[in-house]
């Protein structure tokens, strides 16, 4: 990473709009639709139980086009998820997404979403990546998948060594443990799908979606967020 800089302004701005929005939203839905109707309506659910933002991933086609559709969802502050190179960033900002989140850590990927003035999230899974993250100004990352490499007692030894950084855990998070990631002061929020199921969105159970996602806000007010 040797000749890498760090441009404040456009970067840092980003960035605190994303310490802001977690801060609102401990828990983040990873929302995967395979319309835009489709996002508008989990957009509703989400928002109706307390939820106001949405990682709408890039794992199907439709991903930019809910994105562009739920900007119209009042209360409601979209980013894209799963977002693997610099054209999906592009692709992304041009839909309206709000910050960028990516399951690896991409330097280019990074700098085309600061470029565009957008939060980058990168997930970063041990101490070399974090570094590397660091190195281009990144102050909160994504731990993926959390449960697999190590969970509450890994997150708490990287925080030891980077007591500045900021960590979104995703992967393996549920009702059952919300509360125990949450209670680490270096998680600025959790990342999951369990109120987003994929099985909830085909059926059109929005209602449940909504008690899912009212139950996840309650558990983490219970938990001090």
């Amino acid at each position: 990473m040797t000749g890498t800089t760090h441009t404040p302004d456009r970067g840092d701005c980003a960035a605190s709009r994303l310490t802001t929005i977690l801060a609102a939203n401990p828990v983040v839905p990873v929302v995967v639709v395979d319309s835009a109707q489709d996002g508008v309506s989990v957009g509703r659910a989400l928002v109706a139980g307390g939820i106001t933002t949405a990682e709408v991933t890039f794992r199907t086609a439709a991903g930019a086009d809910a994105i562009r559709a739920m900007q119209d969802i009042e209360g409601l502050t979209v980013g894209a998820g799963t977002v693997i190179n610099t054209a999906q960033v592009e692709a992304a900002v041009a839909a309206g997404a709000k910050y960028i989140v990516s399951p690896g850590f991409s330097a280019d990927v990074v700098r085309a979403t600061v470029d565009a003035g957008i939060a980058s999230l990168p997930a970063c899974s041990d101490a070399s990546w974090i570094m590397a993250a660091l190195e281009l100004g990144i102050g909160t990352v994504k731990f993926f998948p959390a449960s697999i490499n190590g969970g509450v007692p890994a997150i708490k030894a990287l925080s030891a060594v980077f007591p500045s950084l900021g960590f979104v855990p995703t992967g393996g998070i549920n009702a059952a443990n919300l509360a125990q990631y949450l209670a680490v002061d270096a998680v600025r929020a959790c990342g999951g799908s369990w109120m987003v199921k994929k099985d909830l969105v085909a059926a059109g159970d929005w209602e449940q979606i909504t008690r899912l996602s009212a139950q996840a806000m309650t558990i983490a007010k219970e938990a001090g967020r």
